[in-house]
Order: C-alpha cells, then sequence, then structure tokens
C-alpha cells in the first residue's frame, strides 16, 4: 500500500470526525469536550494533509510540519477529556508541555539534528499525553459508560505503546513506515469512535434526564413532591385494579388543614411552604408506599389508599393521618399547630369514578369543618345521591 494511499486514509477518516463532532458541538449545551475533540480532528487532517501536499518536495521540513501539527491534536485531545469530564486539572500545564514541544521541534529543524532526535522528542511527548487520556478514561469510567471508557483506556494505552515503539521500528527498518501510519491511523479512529459514542451517550443521558425533569414538572407537585391532581387521576384506574380483588376497597380520603391561613398570614409564605412540605411527609409517613398522596389545593391533600380489607381499616389510617396532622410542626425553632378535617369515601360502595368519590370526601370533610373541624367522616351510603 503506497504512502499516497496511506494516508488518503486517514485523511478521509479524520475529516470524518471532524464533521461528526462539528455536528456535534453545534447541539446547544451540549459537553465542551466535542468541540475539543472537533479541533484535535482539524489538527489531525491539516497533519495527514502536509504529508499528501508536500511529502515529495522536502521531507525533513514536512515532518517536522506534521510533528508540530501532530502534537497539538494529542494536547486538544486530553484537553477535551478534562472538559468532558470536568476533571479539576490545570490546563495551563498542557499548553506549557505544548509549547516546550514545538519549539523542540523547531530547533531539531532549525539545527539540522538527526530525525531520530525530533522523533523521539515527539514519541515521548505524544506517549505522555494519551497515557493522561488512558488515566482519565479509566479513573472516569463509572459516571458514564463503564464498557465504553474502559475501551477507551485500553486504545490510548495502545497507542502509548505505538509511539513508543514505532519510531524505534522505522528508524530500523524504514519500509515499515506505510505499516506504522496504517495501524496509528487504525488506532486513532478506534480511540475516536470511542469518543464519539460518548458524546452519543450524554445526548441520550440528557435527553432521558429531561423527559425525567418534564415528566416530573407534569405530575408531581413542585412545592411538596407529592403528585399532583393530573397525576392522581392518571393513576386512579390503576389503584382500581387493585381494589377490585375480591372482598377488598379503595379510601378516597380528602384532607383540608385547618389555621393554616393564619401562620402564612403571620409567618409568611416561606414558613408556610415548611409547614406544607412537613404535612406532605407526614401524609407519606401515614400511607403505604402503594398508596397515592396528592397535593390538589394551596392546603388540600388527598391520599387514594387501595388493596383494604374493610371500612374498619380506612378509619385506622384516617384517624393516623389526623394524628399526625395534628401534632405540633417545628420551623425555625418555633412551634406552630395546625388541625385536619378529614373526609373519607369508598369505592365501591360509594361510587366507581373518582370524580364522584371525591365529591362525596368533599362533603364528608366539610360536614366535619362544619362541626367544629379537627376530625374525620366517613360518607355514609345513605347520603348518596342516586345516579
Amino acid at each position: 500500500m503506497s504512502y499516497e494511499t496511506v494516508h488518503t486514509i486517514g485523511t478521509t477518516v479524520y475529516f470524518v470526525f471532524f464533521l461528526l463532532f462539528l455536528w456535534a458541538m453545534r447541539v446547544p449545551r451540549t459537553n465542551p469536550g466535542a468541540g475539543w475533540w472537533a479541533v484535535a480532528m482539524l489538527f489531525a487532517l491539516s497533519a495527514r494533509l502536509v504529508l499528501i501536499l508536500f511529502l515529495q518536495q522536502e521531507s525533513r521540513f514536512t515532518l517536522s510540519v506534521y510533528s508540530a501539527l501532530n502534537v497539538v491534536e494529542k494536547v486538544c485531545l486530553v484537553i477535551g477529556m478534562v472538559r468532558f469530564f470536568n476533571v479539576r486539572v490545570p490546563l495551563r500545564w498542557f499548553w506549557w508541555a505544548l509549547a516546550a514541544i514545538e519549539i523542540w521541534i523547531l530547533l531539531v529543524w532549525a539545527g539540522g539534528a538527526p530525525a531520530l532526535i525530533r522523533s523521539a522528542g515527539v514519541a515521548l511527548f505524544n506517549a505522555a499525553i494519551l497515557s493522561c487520556v488512558a488515566w482519565l478514561a479509566w479513573r472516569e469510567r463509572a459516571r458514564l459508560n463503564r464498557s465504553l471508557m474502559c475501551a477507551t483506556a485500553l486504545l490510548s494505552a495502545l497507542l502509548v505503546l505505538h509511539w513508543l515503539s514505532a519510531f524505534l521500528i522505522i528508524e530500523a527498518e524504514p519500509s515499515w513506515s506505510r505499516h506504522g501510519f496504517m495501524l496509528g491511523t487504525v488506532l486513532v479512529l478506534a480511540q475516536y469512535f470511542s469518543l464519539l459514542a460518548a458524546v452519543m451517550l450524554s445526548f441520550q443521558k440528557r435527553l432521558l434526564e429531561a423527559e425525567s425533569r418534564a415528566l416530573d414538572l407534569a405530575f408531581q407537585d413542585p412545592l411538596t413532591g407529592l403528585s399532583n391532581q393530573r397525576y392522581m387521576t392518571a393513576l386512579f384506574e390503576k389503584a382500581l385494579l387493585l381494589a377490585n380483588r375480591p372482598h377488598q376497597l379503595a379510601a378516597i380520603i380528602y384532607i383540608d388543614i385547618d389555621n393554616f391561613k393564619p401562620i402564612n398570614d403571620r409567618a409568611g409564605h416561606r414558613v408556610g411552604d415548611e409547614v406544607l412540605k412537613l404535612l406532605a411527609g407526614r401524609l407519606r409517613k401515614s400511607t403505604r408506599s402503594t398508596d397515592i398522596c396528592a397535593r390538589v389545593g394551596g392546603d388540600e391533600f388527598v391520599a387514594i389508599c387501595t388493596q383494604l380489607d374493610d371500612a374498619g381499616h380506612a378509619h385506622e389510617i384516617a384517624a393516623k393521618i389526623l394524628r399526625e396532622m395534628t401534632t405540633p410542626i417545628s420551623v425555625g425553632g418555633k412551634d406552630y399547630l395546625v388541625g385536619a378535617s378529614i373526609g373519607v369515601s369508598l369505592y365501591p360502595m360509594h361510587g366507581d369514578s373518582l370524580a364522584r368519590l371525591l365529591d362525596y370526601a368533599d362533603q364528608a370533610m366539610y360536614q366535619v369543618k362544619s362541626s367544629g373541624k379537627n376530625g374525620y367522616r366517613v360518607h355514609e351510603a345513605a347520603e348518596t345521591a342516586p345516579a
């Protein structure tokens, strides 16, 4: 395989990866590592173009320019790793090292020193930088995808060995140069492919996180972390499936907090919000993990409790919620006392739709309020209007 063919393959591969990383970095809020890897590919591409265009004209000068561009690619590669994983590493040391090796390349060319001296310096520099890349990939392997980062670390380590050995082999057997370039191109291709896959995985992770946040915003009360009314309605059919087992009931428990408005008026909304958060936590504590707890108004909550053995079980849960809600709440070193008016309706005794059951629980709650607050009441079948 001729030099022209080897370098044409390398140039084509680097150009394709440059375009892919360039596209990735233009996606809004892309990890900054992609931008550095696009720059790295640009320098790798430029280095190969120099070999294609000027290899036959002035070999010493051409290889010096190639080396000068190639070491920049390695520095951009490692900086991309640092930025991709947001590792606290002083970047100035990489820039100082780059300046030193560029001066070395210039002095070797200007002084007419043997090419082996230049090659040895470049090889040691690239091996050191690639060792940093391998170490970073191995160290951060658990943060993205363990297998992918292990592959990146392994490929980088193989490139370290390649750089440390290739220039010695070429010095002993110049005809191996084409094979050395081809082997290096394959390893670099695999290395950057793993980095591109890492960028794609970061996209996927960001999309999944955004989807999760969107679902939280759509179905979760932002203050208390409980479900909101929309999510409660969506889950009700599933709750009915659980409650529809033989001889089991579901309870709709409507809770209105008593004496909450004076806390907001006197202590401020910040304290009021903290009180609501603590009350939400107590509601979770009073119910099971399979029950649905939702905030449906400023100081109103609903619990849907399934798989109850009998109506007495609903009484026990309502009484437990009442005890939790009437226990003093401490915020900022000060105790606040609220109460709760609780209404309960039962499925299927009182209805089979959430709207009707909520209405009956709401009516029972208001009966508690009208009779002095701070208690609970179960809707009675005799009070149910005909459908």
